[in-house]
């Protein structure tokens, strides 16, 4: 449990304009992006208690717009993210309980959209398997989690949060050399339009270069 609370880090959402419905596209634009919006502040400006409250309110908003919109892979990836983040900041009984709902969204999001949201619903899922606890406290699985983080840069191979975290897994694993070189692939990545949190991972993946050597 503490390894979770301490260890899980806040994922970036891949949310692109969706070519399905009239309807989930009005909600992503009028309603999901603003929310991912809201949540990058969140997650990288605000810290605390602060940061716990503002995350159980985007919990709320994400909640809401899944119970409308609960075919809509779009907005199943962006509640996965913002549970995933709530039970990072969380921590405890709460954060195990949130990380399981998070599990269930993204994985209902896969099984509409097999790219995963261009991958971010793979990254997000692939975290939640390496830091969560395994059996039978809950479900982490480290095999689990490197399929699926390395299916997020396969996917997505530019992608600044897709080389990040599977470098972290990589590092984790005791493959150093290789883990760097994800991380390097992750500083020249592209950082998505409108996506003022990739820039901060990024900043983030600077910071994980020094420390590591």
């Amino acid at each position: 449990m503490t390894r979770f609370a301490k260890t899980m880090m806040g994922i970036t959402a891949g949310v692109v304009l969706s070519a399905g419905l009239i309807g989930s596209a009005a909600a992503q634009q009028n309603e999901l992006f603003p929310l991912m919006q809201r949540w990058g502040n969140v997650e990288y400006e605000m810290q605390g208690d602060a940061q716990q409250r503002a995350f159980e309110s985007l919990v709320k908003e994400a909640d809401t717009l899944a119970q409308r919109y609960p075919d809509n892979a779009h907005v199943l990836t962006a509640q996965g993210v913002v549970l995933a983040s709530y039970a990072k900041a969380k921590g405890g009984l709460g954060a195990l309980d949130l990380a399981k709902q998070a599990r269930k969204a993204l994985e209902r999001a896969i099984q509409i959209d097999p790219q995963g949201e261009n991958g971010s619903a793979y990254v997000t899922l692939g975290a939640l398997y390496q830091h969560a606890p395994g059996w039978p406290i809950a479900f982490g699985d480290d095999d689990k989690a490197g399929e699926l983080l390395k299916r997020a840069v396969e996917i997505r191979p530019d992608g600044i949060d897709t080389n990040f975290y599977y470098a972290q897994y990589l590092e984790d694993q005791g493959q150093h050399a290789e883990a760097r070189q994800y991380a390097e692939r992750a500083v020249k990545g592209q950082a998505r339009k409108g996506r003022a949190s990739d820039e901060a991972l990024r900043q983030e993946v600077r910071q994980w270069l020094a420390r590591h050597g």
